[in-house]
C-alpha cells in the first residue's frame, strides 16, 4: 500500500507540473521526504502529510482514503491480518472485558483510550490512531455493514475513561447504536462471577465464504486463532459468556442506569456531598449486607461499585 500511495503521489505530481522540491514547499516538507514517499522507503507518511499531499495535488481526498490503509502496513502481521478480516466479516461477535470496543466508541472515548498507550509518541500520533479507528467505523453505517453482536463486561461501564462528560457521551452511544437491528448490546454483570474469557477481550469473526477466525487481545498481546478446531473452542466460550450475560433489554437499562447514575454531569460532587454519599451507603449497607456473602440485598438498596 505505500507502494500504491507513493505511486499516486508521483502520477499527481507529475501531472501537475511540479517537482518534488516544489512540492515539498508546498506541503512543507523537504524534497527528500517526497522522494521517500514515491519510492514507498523511509517512515510512512502521517495523517497530516497525506491531508497536505491531497490538498496541494487536487486529489479529491485519494490521498486520505488510501492512508489508513499504509498506517496499517506498520502493524505486526497477525494485527494487520484480523483488521483485514474484520473489514470483510459478515458477523461480528466481541467481548470486551475493559473498554467499549472500537467499532462502537466515541472520538472523544477512543482518544482517551489509545492516549493511555505507554509507548505512544506525542500527539500526532494520537490523533492518527484515532482517525484510523474512526475510519473503521463507517463500514457500519454503509450497506454491507456486518451484524455486530456485543457483550461488556459491567466493569466496562463503571469505569469513567477520559472522565464523566466523555463517558456519558459514549454510554449515549452504545444506547443509540442498540436501536440498530444490526447490533445487540448485552452486559454481563459482576455478580456471575469468574468465566473462561476473564483477562482479555474475545471477537469471533465470520467471513463471507463461510469461514471463522477468533481473536484474543490483552493489554500488551494480541493472537489470531484460524485453525478450526481452535476457533470452535473459543465460539463455545462466547456463547457461553452470551448466555450468563443479561438479555439485551435488560442491558440496555443497566447502561441507561450506570448513564443516569453516575455520568449524570461532567463535575465531581463536592467533598462533603462524597462524605454523604459514603455515610449513606454504609447505612445501607448495614440494613443488608455488605458484598461477599449472607441473603441478598434488593437491587434498589445495594450500595453503588
Amino acid at each position: 500500500m505505500a507502494a500504491l500511495f507513493g505511486a499516486r503521489v508521483r502520477r499527481l505530481r507529475t501531472a501537475a507540473g511540479l517537482t518534488q522540491a516544489e512540492l515539498g514547499d508546498r506541503t512543507h516538507v523537504v524534497s527528500t521526504r517526497i522522494t521517500q514517499i514515491e519510492r514507498a522507503s523511509g517512515a510512512k507518511p502521517t495523517l497530516e502529510l497525506a491531508r497536505a499531499l491531497d490538498t496541494a495535488l487536487g486529489a479529491d481526498e485519494l490521498l486520505v482514503e488510501l492512508w489508513p490503509y499504509v498506517y496499517r502496513e506498520a502493524f505486526p502481521d497477525w494485527s494487520r491480518k484480523f483488521m483485514e478480516h474484520s473489514e470483510r466479516a459478515v458477523v461480528i461477535r466481541q467481548y470486551a472485558a475493559h473498554v467499549v470496543p472500537g467499532l462502537l466508541q466515541t472520538e472523544d472515548y477512543a482518544r482517551a483510550v489509545l492516549g493511555l498507550d505507554a509507548l505512544l509518541d506525542g500527539e500526532e500520533q494520537l490523533e492518527e490512531r484515532v482517525s484510523a479507528r474512526m475510519g473503521r467505523q463507517e463500514r457500519l453505517g454503509s450497506p454491507d455493514r456486518p451484524e455486530l453482536c456485543v457483550i461488556l463486561d459491567e466493569a466496562v461501564l463503571r469505569r469513567p475513561i477520559g472522565g464523566r462528560a466523555v463517558m456519558r457521551k459514549q454510554l449515549e452511544r452504545l444506547l443509540n447504536a442498540a436501536e440498530s437491528r444490526h447490533t445487540t448490546v448485552q452486559v454481563l454483570p459482576f455478580d456471575q462471577g469468574g468465566h473462561e474469557a476473564m483477562g482479555g477481550s474475545l471477537t469471533i469473526l465470520f467471513l463471507p465464504d463461510g469461514s471463522e477466525v477468533a481473536y484474543t487481545e490483552g493489554a500488551d498481546y494480541g493472537q489470531l486463532i484460524e485453525e478450526p478446531v481452535n476457533v470452535s473452542r473459543y465460539k463455545v466460550i462466547y456463547d457461553r459468556l452470551r448466555a450468563a450475560a443479561l438479555p439485551p433489554v435488560m442491558s440496555l437499562d443497566m447502561v441507561r442506569s450506570a448513564m443516569e447514575g453516575n455520568y449524570r454531569g461532567a463535575n465531581l460532587p463536592s467533598r462533603s456531598d462524597r462524605r454523604r454519599l459514603a455515610q449513606e451507603q454504609l447505612q445501607q449497607s448495614s440494613g443488608g449486607r455488605l458484598r461477599g456473602g449472607g441473603r441478598r440485598v434488593p437491587r434498589d438498596r445495594r450500595p453503588g461499585p
